[in-house]
């Protein structure tokens, strides 16, 4: 009986990014569509309502609100308080939330490898336009890494980090997200980049951030070899995570139900997002790199 698991794949020694696509990268920006508190707000660096010399609207007023803000020349015409609004600009917060749990380090190229690119190609466009950018990795808790950092200049600070990253233990998506909403308040983006093969799900993790007030995009990555599994014969299984073990014969009917599965598995994940306003792409690690962040981050809002 042949025996199988998650083992380390080797990995390229090209750099995370190609200085070719650093140049491209430069021309675009990352968006938050978050509607701030309820507020106005914008783009790269959003503009809310709050104190600035811009006008930009009038609300009721209400009891402890700041007497300096009403509008006296409205309440002389309408007997009515009003306080005067005005636009501010507030720095677009992006973080990038990477899964290193031990299931990441599959396939070829690893998840791994491919969730750095992305995290290195999101935290990059952020520096071009001087956003908050920090970036951190989960397994069965959260790790902060380097951050914020705000000048292109500091990539390569973070692209050393990322080099380093290695994949170790199980994979605990709720409490780590737990342990970020704890520790930051929205608004601002939340990337999440993840296989999400949690035994403990997802829903708990999202909702956390949710309630943050995050501008929330999910990344769901799979290797080829998971999508559509090279394995024949009688095998013995070993989940990279927790060590479990499971002896099955490989047959037709078993792999099309596998892949029923699996596809169940990514649309009640993409319609659970879908329903709550979080983004969701899914990409295999075959999808070239340059592929994803420019065109389907671009389509589904996260890039400009």
């Amino acid at each position: 009986m042949a025996e199988t698991s998650a083992s380390p794949a080797p990995e390229t020694d090209e750099p995370l990014l190609s200085p070719e696509f650093l140049a491209r990268l430069d021309k675009l920006e990352l968006v938050s569509k978050r509607i701030v508190q309820g507020r106005v707000q914008g783009e790269r660096r959003s503009r809310r309502k709050g104190s600035s010399v811009e006008f930009a609207d009038h609300r009721n007023y209400s009891v402890g609100d700041d007497l300096r803000r009403i509008d006296w020349n409205l309440y002389g015409r309408l007997e009515k308080l009003f306080l005067k609004l005005f636009l501010e600009e507030e720095d677009l917060r992006v973080h990038t939330l990477v899964d290193t749990s031990a299931s990441m380090d599959f396939g070829t190229p690893t998840k791994l490898l491919y969730a750095k690119r992305i995290a290195a190609a999101l935290s990059y466009i952020g520096m071009v336009h001087h956003d908050r950018v920090t970036v951190e990795t989960f397994a069965a808790s959260l790790a902060q890494g380097p951050g914020p950092m705000r000048t292109k200049s500091q990539i390569h600070r973070l692209l050393h980090y990322l080099d380093r990253l290695k994949c170790e233990g199980g994979s605990d998506l709720a409490a780590a997200a737990k342990s970020f909403a704890t520790r930051n308040l929205g608004p601002g983006v939340v990337v999440v980049v993840s296989d999400f093969l949690d035994k403990n799900g997802y829903e708990t993790a999202l909702r956390y951030l949710i309630a943050r007030n995050f501008d929330v995009y999910v990344i769901h990555v799979l290797s080829a070899e998971e999508i559509d599994p090279p394995l024949t014969g009688d095998l013995r299984l070993t989940d990279a995570e927790d060590g479990d073990l499971a002896e099955i014969t490989i047959t037709a009917p078993l792999l099309e139900r596998y892949k029923r599965t699996l596809e169940a598995f990514k649309t009640g994940l993409r319609d659970w997002c879908a329903a709550r306003g979080i983004h969701y792409t899914f990409t295999s690690t075959q999808e070239p790199f340059e592929k994803l962040v420019l065109e389907y981050m671009r389509r589904n809002g996260l890039v400009r």
